[in-house]
């Protein structure tokens, strides 16, 4: 009788037996690439902090999803930099938005070859930098802001998005965006909720990226979940789904497999992890040193994301990985 340990060995002789007992694979299937298009500028901006991430004008942005579809990912998800800003985000749901312009270009680029997927959220244009208008006190209004949230979804659904993906952290969101949604006509569009959505120490360069400041050195500790806890998200994804998501999220991704893990025991609904910004500037700055190899690390940690749960990943890395596999 041959032992385990031996066995195990003789499976991992060769690369190609390796390959075929592989329980887990990752697919440019599995891939979203997180977009930034940036209203009031002629030419494509370089992101420092997120090497090979670029703000996007509205042309740049068309043809970047039209190369992307090309190689076969299979959707996006686009995040909107408005030249004006103010106290409560009025360019979020202005159908003149440049989030809801660069959806109506998208899809009349690609028509229904891939999935639209629209952040919705404030922060990116409020001039305070919260997810929620605030109280005179500068707490954030979270009942103040949902009705604010179901404009957004209304307008960019309009536009063409196939998904909204609050990410703003507001108790009740998903109901109250599944209700303005559908009474406006818009039933079949989905709602991806970002139900797990951490107040991390990883959203550095994001925010670089889609310039955004917390007013007065402020934080989202009272509406994002505290890093510390594991049954929290478990509770705020049963909630989602109660109102009526389609899809949850896990966000960031790495940190909080064992969190995608749980979530994966209690539903079967489809869920996505983010590998937020921070997690892809520190593979590229230690790659960028040669102290790892960056590809090989790139397939492990995605394919650690997609063992533990998900059914798909929003990931900057997901044009380079793609033209890898």
């Amino acid at each position: 009788m041959a032992f385990p340990d031996k066995r195990l060995r003789r499976l991992r002789r060769t690369p190609a037996l390796r390959r075929l007992i592989a329980e887990t694979r990752i697919g440019v299937d599995d891939l979203i690439a997180p977009l930034f298009v940036r209203e009031g500028i002629e030419t494509p901006q370089p992101i420092e902090s997120l090497p090979g991430v670029i703000q996007h004008t509205r042309r740049s942005l068309v043809d970047e999803v039209k190369e992307l579809q090309s190689i076969g990912i299979p959707g996006v998800i686009i995040f909107g930099i408005p030249e004006k800003k103010d106290a409560v985000g009025s360019q979020a749901w202005n159908p003149q938005g440049i989030v809801q312009l660069a959806l109506q270009d998208c899809r009349e680029a690609i028509s229904d070859e891939m999935v639209l997927i629209a952040d919705l959220c404030i922060d990116e244009y409020t001039d305070h930098g919260h997810c929620g208008v605030l109280r005179e006190n500068g707490t954030v209004d979270n009942d103040s802001t949902l009705e604010i949230y179901g404009r957004i979804a209304q307008a960019q659904a309009f536009a063409g998005a196939d998904i909204v993906a609050p990410s703003g952290m507001m108790d009740g969101q998903v109901r109250a965006i599944r209700e303005s949604l559908d009474t406006d006509g818009f039933e079949e569009i989905s709602v991806l909720a970002y139900s797990a959505k951490y107040s991390s120490g990883l959203y550095g360069p994001f925010r670089e990226a889609a310039e955004v400041t917390i007013a007065d050195g402020g934080d989202r500790k009272t509406y994002q979940q505290d890093w510390r806890n594991g049954r929290e998200a478990l509770a705020e994804i049963r909630a989602d789904l109660e109102e009526g998501a389609d899809m949850v999220m896990i966000k960031p991704a790495t940190p909080y497999l064992d969190i995608l893990s749980k979530a994966r025991e209690i539903t079967d609904v489809p869920i996505a992890a983010y590998q937020v910004s921070g997690e892809y500037a520190m593979i590229k700055a230690a790659a960028s040193n040669g102290w790892i190899d960056g590809e090989a690390v790139a397939l492990e940690h995605l394919t650690a994301i997609k063992r533990a749960g998900a059914d798909f990943i929003l990931t900057y890395l997901a044009r380079e990985v793609a033209q890898i596999l």
